[in-house]
């Protein structure tokens, strides 16, 4: 029997926080040499509260940045017609480099045509399709990557993951994470697949994989004997569950059983604390290079 060993943490709170100090001293020497401040507006419809959170830490993360952040609120009845103008508006603004709609929006807006209307060059989310058929294209790059696999590119990286030639396996397909993710590795020359809820054989798939990342939103959804010995595993899930013991009713988990996997996986990105940070990073450094681009 192998001898069990304990998988590297990829930190990415630390990473994350390295990278900001970066981009802090970036955007001090760039405004030190009379260039505009990078700005960031968000576009916010509704009061849902978990997106309400997600905007506030991107505003506090630009002005740590030395950066300016611009929110745009409306409210959640909203019509296709107010959303549109709104960032219209921003494409517009020279203030504003880079453009954020906080997705999900309310079910009566169409969602591809508010990302569509973003301007390419302001579209810090990567999700435009503009960029987001660079990214597909060989040979091709994209203005903007979106943040997330960004941020998980930027782990494999810091861990020094072998990525060409290695099997990599992406559990997800959503627009934002688990197809640029499979992109972007398929880039840096692995062989990839990407997985989804009618994959056959997802447990027997999984164990084939040096480099496996679970972005489906499934509380612990990948057991232990789904990794393979050696194999890099990111995390890319939050999940709430019920905990009595905790302080709050409950604890966050991965999409990965963390506990059955340690033992035996090379890495593993831990949650929280590992990719959640680098999103922010990335959006960051998205919204720099945006100002960059404007110049």
């Amino acid at each position: 029997m192998a001898e069990e060993q304990q998988a590297q943490l990829l930190d990415g709170k630390t990473l994350a926080a390295d990278i900001r100090a970066d981009l802090t001293q970036r955007v001090a020497k760039r405004l030190a040499g009379g260039g505009s401040q990078p700005g960031l507006a968000t576009v916010l419809v509704g009061e849902d509260a978990a997106s309400q959170v997600y905007v506030r830490s991107k505003h506090r993360a630009c002005q740590d940045a030395g950066m300016v952040s611009f929110g745009i609120e409306l409210p959640a009845d909203a019509s296709q017609a107010e959303v549109l103008a709104e960032v219209r508006r921003l494409n517009a603004d020279p203030q504003v480099h880079g453009i954020l709609v906080q997705l999900p929006l309310p079910a009566h807006l169409d969602e591809a045509a508010v990302i569509q209307t973003i301007d390419p060059l302001k579209d810090v989310d990567g999700l435009h399709p503009e960029n987001t058929g660079l990214l597909a294209q060989k040979g091709r790059q994209p203005r903007f990557v979106p943040a997330t696999p960004l941020g998980v590119m930027r782990l494999l990286a810091e861990a020094g993951t072998p990525i060409a030639g290695a099997n990599a396996v992406v559990l997800g397909r959503s627009n934002i994470v688990g197809v640029p993710v499979a992109l972007l590795l398929l880039r840096a020359n692995a062989t990839v697949t990407l997985a989804h809820s009618r994959t056959r054989d997802l447990d027997a798939l999984c164990r084939s994989a040096d480099i496996l990342v679970a972005a489906v939103g499934r509380a612990e959804m990948v057991r232990g004997d789904w990794v393979k010995r050696d194999a890099v595993v990111i995390d890319v899930g939050i999940n709430r569950v019920d905990d009595a013991e905790a302080k709050r009713g409950y604890r966050l988990v991965g999409d990965v059983a963390s506990d059955e996997v340690v033992g035996h996986a090379a890495a593993i990105t831990p949650v929280p604390g590992g990719v959640g940070p680098m999103t922010i990073a990335m959006l960051l450094e998205n919204t720099l290079k945006a100002a960059e681009l404007q110049d």
